[in-house]
């Protein structure tokens, strides 16, 4: 039996009834069971908004021709299914070109910047660093003052960097708010652990590596995954400084092919001889499909260390 409080302590011996908890349902407690059926069919509303288009654009994909014209399009379960987009898509040398590509830009990128924000955000965290508060105050700055596009094309193009795949990772090789959460983190490691380590004798790379890094495996993952999304959706840097089609990466692609719904050639895609080509619709929910794989299957290994990583980095400090 619980402890009431004083006042409600009187106002129980006066023959007050105690306040009910909230409830959105009028005469309901939250834990009554209308109350646990409308949050069970929120819910489901929720999940079916997001499955039934996922389960859309799958199915559109490895649907007959037939069955797409017959559905208009779309097609919620297919009846025969078939992997000839795919085939196709992936035997003509674009789409496996630009997957190549963003599977290369999306590793090498991300462990460049995560290397660097990892150096950056463990020498603003030491008080006694060289430039501590000058470069800490740049990069607030820049979360305020972005460069726009005329100043970014021009830097790359007196760097040589036009048509070269570093323009896709230099010129967002550091995030300023990656490298905040990742300090702030840093920040709130014991300084006596710190302390310890020198008087032990252990140099700066030292201690990063063997006692800041292997405490930050959660931050550092969560960072890591939002850099890899960003190197793996970002095509507008592609459009600007990537002119040749064999160095597209695959969201260029997809807004080539997919959003602006341009149409394949048959150079791009490759059909057995007498087959019929795929649908346009088909085509287009395989490259959807083919664009999302990668992070599908990165993400759960990533996913368990988010809420940690992030609300630990973001708090404390």
């Amino acid at each position: 039996m619980t402890a009431l409080s004083p006042i409600r302590a009187i106002r129980t011996a006066r023959g007050a009834r105690p306040r009910k908890p909230y409830s959105a349902i009028p005469s309901e407690s939250p834990g009554s069971p209308p109350w646990r059926a409308l949050k069970s069919l929120l819910l489901l509303v929720c999940v079916l908004l997001v499955v039934l288009p996922f389960t859309a654009i799958v199915s559109t994909s490895i649907a007959d021709s037939q069955q797409v014209t017959e559905a208009g399009g779309f097609v919620l379960w297919p009846h025969s299914p078939t992997f000839d987009s795919y085939t196709a898509l992936l035997s003509g040398g674009l789409v496996s070109k630009a997957m190549t590509v963003s599977v290369g830009i999306t590793a090498a990128g991300t462990a460049i910047s995560l290397v660097s924000s990892v150096m950056l955000a463990y020498g603003l965290s030491r008080p006694g660093s060289f430039g501590h508060k000058p470069v800490l105050m740049l990069l607030l700055m820049s979360m305020l003052f972005v460069p726009g596009v005329i100043p970014t094309y021009l830097m790359v193009k007196q760097l040589g960097l036009i048509n070269s795949y570093w323009s896709l990772i230099l010129p967002t090789m550091i995030n300023a708010f990656n490298v905040i959460v990742l300090r702030s983190f840093f920040v709130s490691i014991p300084a006596e652990l710190i302390d310890a380590a020198r008087i032990d004798g252990a140099s700066e790379w030292a201690i990063l590596t063997r006692i800041v890094l292997p405490l930050s495996k959660a931050s550092v993952g969560v960072i890591g995954l939002f850099y890899a999304v960003t190197y793996w959706n970002a095509f507008f840097n592609a459009l600007l400084f990537i002119n040749d089609a064999s160095k597209w990466p695959m969201q260029l692609v997809l807004r080539t092919y997919v959003v602006n719904n341009a149409s394949l050639s048959g150079g791009q895609i490759d059909v057995a001889a007498g087959a019929p080509v795929p649908p346009a619709q088909s085509l287009q929910a395989a490259i959807l499909v083919l664009s999302i794989v990668p992070i599908v299957l990165v993400y759960p290994l990533v996913q368990r260390h988010m809420n940690k990583g992030v609300m630990v980095g973001a708090v404390k400090g």
